[in-house]
């Protein structure tokens, strides 16, 4: 079972550049790009931006004896400790722009928070040089099997979920990618000393798949596809094919697993591997079914009952069918796949419970970085809400949120840029407040709040205007709840 094989990537040599509207560029990559090898020892790579998936890819380069030049705009953050171990690699650097010795490459390497549209991007296309992505080139230099999950939500929680089952089941996993720790960096911890039974779990964006060219997942897990990125795509369907990008190299022998309940993952689903559904309803193929009581296995025999499964809400359901489908894909047996639903703790920063403070509960989701994320979480409670929201806007529509404000949302306290786009999305429905940052949110939330109140931090949007990254975000929220608890004893 599969669908039509795409006929080009959006990506493809001719118009990696942006995924819509630039014009075409001549397709002159050289022919070695066209076959990955693992020898770059007589290669010039530069590195286009120096976070935290810039620094993965140096430190893999200076490992596979590249000839390695970063580059970027402006000094990253902890720039003192990267300066001195890009010494230590022998790795050259620039900061404050990208001169033409950017450009003396064989290969650029782009970081995912790079924008499509880049100056060095631009020229790199006019020049012929070959851009790829982390992910794609940390790709080059394993040879175990991938399993990559995507989708608009719940991308973190199904990732771990999935590398926890097949760990219970005997796998040596290596989890990495768009969770906070770069695959290039798994790659080459193992470089010459992969497991026999290794298997690599990534977590992975419409960024990372932007600039790929041969990254082949064995199991691809599509969650959802719902609005997101819109500061960075044009359109939804720019978005949804550059996410889609991950099923240009699978084949019949690889298995796509897709949420069968998500209506816009259905237009996008065109590979020639196998098509794998998994749903909250029972639907045809599906290797697990739920009814109101429990989930049944691929061999109809109780999985599990509902009951017991650890996490709450539909949402994590659907992400527990979709690693249980991956898992099973990959030969883990039921029972192991049972023990990570009964017992799976959940995800720091997504509907994390942070802490009591006189009746009052806070709870983390700072990985809700859309509208849509917000709205997962909403649903996930009936206690009355101060929900904390704002950062920076990535242009969804706010007011797709109203239904879901109306019953229980008491208030909401903004932070960030989008204060005043998300406050005229709610007027005249849910009172705002706005605050001066995430310290002065949580003050301000827990003096409106009341015994069996909970307080929410659901941003819905992303942290870059005040955070390096929602972990910080979320990790500045509890340390806010942590002095309030201080001040208040």
């Amino acid at each position: 079972m599969g669908g039509k094989q795409s006929s080009g990537s959006i990506l493809d040599t001719r118009n990696f550049i942006r995924v819509d509207d630039i014009k075409h560029i001549q397709n002159t990559m050289t022919n070695w790009v066209d076959r990955p090898t693992r020898d770059l020892s007589n290669k010039n790579v530069t590195v286009v931006g120096g976070a935290r998936s810039g620094m993965a890819v140096c430190r893999l380069l200076a490992e596979v004896k590249a000839t390695a030049f970063l580059t970027d705009q402006k000094e990253p953050v902890n720039w003192t400790e990267k300066k001195q171990e890009l010494s230590q690699l022998g790795i050259e650097y620039e900061i404050d722009g990208h001169t033409e010795k950017s450009l003396e490459a064989d290969l650029i390497v782009v970081s995912p928070g790079v924008p499509l549209d880049a100056d060095i991007l631009t020229q790199a296309g006019e020049k012929g040089i070959p851009v790829v992505s982390e992910v794609e080139l940390a790709s080059w230099f394993t040879n175990l099997p991938i399993a990559a999950v995507t989708g608009s939500n719940g991308k973190t929680t199904t990732t771990t979920m999935l590398a926890e089952m097949c760990r219970y089941g005997g796998y040596e996993t290596f989890l990495a990618g768009n969770i906070g720790f770069p695959f290039s960096d798994a790659v080459r911890s193992i470089i010459g000393n992969e497991p026999k039974n290794g298997l690599h779990v990534l977590e992975v964006s419409s960024f990372q798949m932007e600039h790929i060219r041969h990254f082949k997942p064995k199991v691809a897990v599509l969650l959802n596809l719902t609005a997101d990125h819109l500061d960075r795509y044009t359109d939804m369907d720019a978005y949804a094919r550059a996410k889609m990008n991950i099923l240009n190299k699978m084949t019949e022998n690889d298995q796509v697993v897709y949420n069968e309940d998500d209506p816009g993952l259905k237009p996008y689903l065109e590979t020639s591997a196998q098509l794998i559904p998994f749903s909250l309803s029972t639907v045809p193929n599906a290797l697990f079914t739920v009814n109101e009581t429990k989930i049944y296995d691929a061999t109809d025999e109780i999985l599990i009952y509902l009951k017991d499964v650890s996490l709450r809400g539909k949402h994590n359901l659907s992400n527990f069918l979709a690693a249980a489908t991956a898992s099973n894909l990959l030969n883990i047996d039921s029972n192991s796949i049972g023990k990570v639903m009964s017992s799976f703790p959940g995800v720091e920063h997504r509907i994390e419970f942070v802490d009591n403070l006189e009746g009052v509960e806070f709870y983390n989701d700072s990985k809700a970085t859309n509208v849509e994320s917000v709205e997962v979480a909403l649903k996930s409670f009936d206690n009355p809400l101060l929900v904390i929201m704002g950062g920076l806007d990535k242009g969804g529509d706010f007011r797709q949120l109203i239904p879901f404000m109306k019953s229980n949302v008491k208030k909401i306290v903004l932070v960030g840029k989008a204060a005043g786009i998300i406050a005229e999305a709610f007027s005249g429905v849910v009172p705002t407040q706005n605050a001066r940052d995430i310290y002065s949110a949580v003050q301000i939330a827990f003096q409106l709040a009341q015994s069996g109140d909970v307080v929410l931090l659901s941003p819905g949007c992303a942290s870059f205007d005040q955070f390096e990254n929602f972990e910080e975000r979320g990790k500045a929220f509890k340390a806010a709840i942590a002095n309030l608890k201080r001040t208040a004893s």
